[in-house]
């Protein structure tokens, strides 16, 4: 993202509902990069839009007594953690965007310059996969987003490729690169602790190789989510973002359904359920394939 359309992102959230000539006027920019600023601000289109996403932190430094069972107070933090980079990408779409610090922002911890490029894509998404996104990425942006005032991007769904693979399999170990592993999808880089090292000191070449690391991560993340998301439960309902008359798979989107002979059953319904061709989940029917009379009987046991 350029730096024009940073400070046209910058002006709009600080001016949120101004006018695009008056915008353009005070940013010093055309119209044309003014609108386009508020379509990435927006989103658009009538299909989900799925960004998967994997943000890279630096470490803190502390002042410690001892290697073991440290109780670390907050007085002995010396730099707190921030974003070295970020990469992403949209499903359908090959290319891989991402940012990183500069040398100066890696040994200063100042990572405000790329969160706007951040904000944008978080902004226009509808659904985001990460791993280990629930506790750690989404809240780390959050955390950056808050300390320098940027407000929250539009509501999004996430979904999790950690809780996903604990949920529903007992592998080893539930790591990226181990499930990459297992699945024969493709293979994170190997790195080491030393590579965050160098990077906050400043060392280009580090933050350089921190940004490729960054970016086969999120080419991992979209093939195991790929792999995995016929095992998904309460995925995010694509049928809510396209235009089909007719039915489609709640995971991927697709038409694609044969109806199954075995029924979905909860305490208190029946309902018809539906194998996906494409992707292979398992949907059901929002309508019940019970009579009036026949719910009428039935009595469920008691909770508790």
């Amino acid at each position: 993202m350029g730096k024009k359309t940073k400070k046209v992102l910058k002006y709009l959230m600080d001016n949120p509902g101004t006018k695009t000539s008056t915008v353009a006027a005070a940013t010093g920019v055309s119209k044309r990069l003014v609108r386009y600023a508020k379509e990435s601000m927006r989103g658009i289109g009538d299909s989900a839009k799925i960004l998967f996403l994997d943000i890279e932190t630096s470490p803190c430094e502390v002042y410690v007594w001892g290697l073991y069972k440290q109780q670390i107070p907050i007085g002995n933090l010396i730099k707190d953690w921030s974003l070295l980079s970020y990469a992403a990408m949209w499903l359908g779409d090959d290319e891989i965007i991402s940012e990183r610090v500069t040398t100066t922002e890696a040994h200063d911890r100042t990572d405000y310059n790329m969160l706007l490029g951040l904000w944008t894509l978080l902004n226009t998404a509808d659904i985001v996969v990460a791993h280990n996104g629930v506790r750690f990425d989404v809240r780390k942006i959050n955390a950056r987003f808050v300390e320098f005032g940027i407000i929250p991007p539009a509501p999004y769904q996430v979904v999790d490729t950690l809780k996903v693979v604990q949920r529903n399999f007992y592998f080893t170990s539930h790591k990226l690169e181990h499930v990459a592993k297992i699945l024969d999808t493709e293979i994170k880089d190997k790195t080491t602790f030393d590579l965050w090292k160098r990077c906050v000191t400043g060392d280009e070449s580090a933050l350089i190789e921190m940004e490729k690391y960054n970016r086969q991560d999120v080419v991992v993340l979209k093939e195991v989510y790929l792999a995995i998301r016929p095992w998904i439960k309460s995925h995010a309902n694509l049928g809510l973002y396209t235009d089909h008359s007719e039915p489609v798979c709640a995971n991927c989107g697709s038409a694609k359904l044969i109806q199954e002979d075995k029924l979905y059953i909860t305490p208190a319904n029946k309902y018809v359920t539906y194998r996906c061709e494409d992707c292979g989940a398992i949907s059901r029917s929002r309508y019940s394939s019970l009579t009036k009379e026949d719910r009428k009987n039935l009595i469920i046991s008691v909770a508790r």
